[in-house]
């Protein structure tokens, strides 16, 4: 299975909403998870698009990139142009 993170800037919305849909749409091939480069907590309106297509993301975190620095991904992607400025050297494997 591969695995993928996705960062962005606060880890509030674009991030967690493509951990969601990953997760759901595309389980038996990729693990997905989101990080960010300057914490903000989810973004409520986030939650709210996400129900609308039936996924639910209310237990959805903010988490800071350090949480991963030790894994290994397959895929590391990043959605705003500050998390690309700011993420570290993840490694892939």
């Amino acid at each position: 299975m591969k695995r993928v993170l996705f960062i962005c800037a606060h880890n509030s919305a674009r991030s967690q909403m493509a951990e969601g849909l990953v997760n759901h749409d595309l389980v038996d091939r990729f693990k997905a998870f989101s990080s960010e480069s300057d914490p903000a907590g989810a973004h409520p309106p986030a939650t709210e698009v996400m129900s609308e297509i039936e996924l639910d993301t209310s237990n959805g975190r903010s988490k800071d990139m350090d949480e991963f620095a030790q894994e290994g991904f397959d895929f590391v992607i990043t959605l705003c142009d500050q998390a690309n400025e700011n993420c570290p050297a993840f490694f892939i494997h």
